[in-house]
């Protein structure tokens, strides 16, 4: 099997080309990768080539040796990934010690996978351990509201869960778990991708101020939704507060409890503060 007729590449390939089309990735904007199952790598591998050398990470990921990662190339545009895959992403292979990849199948044309690496591969091993290996996919991209919202609302956690799960009652059944806010830090170093890893192993979704949206999810329908929800959500934040900053009304805490009862989520306290 060709490499790009695969499901799961196929399936990388829409979520790339989607956040496109709505916007999320401006020029080079934006990164994400997915983990491979064995039996995808075993569908596969047959094209993989070994010929390169092994280059560090940056950071160490013990708990990702040996495996397999469909990723976004550094440099690369979302619009060019569905015309010229193998151009534009890579498969990365991860060493016996998770401390070096090496690329063994795409970027035809030379490059090297995301700036993000260390960010993405730190975050995924994460959430490897957070949920017994389920979540497989880590999505970044410049979604513009959610941006816009980091200049206006304190960079807190409580703030933005809060704030974002009233704009429409799907939100605290979608993310449950409430989002992360990182201030404002350089892109693409260890020292981001550490504080990222912190917050995820409490959060499906960390902001980056100023700077986009980071999510994990267990396929690629569940975290571009996700994303694609909370940009929404901000959307509707945005022009709640140009029109009238002092609402009218809301869905108050109590609201929010029948709610977690009738869907069957756990919507935790510190999010249902009174204001």
């Amino acid at each position: 099997m060709k490499v790009t007729e695969a499901e799961f590449v196929q399936g990388f390939i829409r979520m790339c080309d989607d956040g496109y089309a709505l916007g999320f990735h401006e020029r080079n904007g934006g990164n994400a990768s997915y983990r491979m199952k064995p039996e995808e790598v075993e569908q596969v591998k047959d094209q993989f080539s070994y010929d390169k050398e092994f280059t560090d990470i940056g950071t160490e990921v013990p708990d990702l040796a040996g495996e397999y990662f469909l990723v976004t190339g550094s440099g690369k545009y979302f619009r060019n990934v569905a015309l010229a895959p193998e151009k534009n992403i890579a498969i990365v292979e991860i060493d016996s010690e998770g401390k070096q990849y090496r690329i063994v199948w795409g970027l035809v044309d030379g490059g090297v996978p995301t700036s993000e690496l260390p960010s993405h591969l730190m975050n995924h091993e994460v959430k490897k351990k957070a949920t017994n290996g389920l979540h497989r996919v880590i999505y970044h991209s410049h979604v513009p509201n959610v941006i816009a919202l980091t200049f206006v609302l304190p960079l807190d956690d409580k703030v933005f869960t809060r704030e974002l799960w009233e704009m429409m009652t799907e939100c605290p059944v979608i993310f449950p778990d409430g989002i992360g806010v990182i201030p404002w830090m350089v892109p693409g170093g260890r020292d981001i991708a550490v504080e990222s890893s912190k917050l995820m192993k409490k959060y499906d979704v960390i902001i980056w101020a100023h700077h986009g949206i980071f999510c994990s999810g267990e396929d690629f329908d569940n975290t571009f939704g996700l994303m694609h929800t909370i940009e929404k959500a901000a959307a509707i934040l945005l022009k709640v507060l140009a029109v009238r900053p002092d609402k009218l009304q809301t869905i108050t805490p109590d609201n929010f409890r029948h709610l977690a009862k009738d869907f069957n989520v756990d919507l935790k306290e510190e999010f249902l503060y009174e204001k």
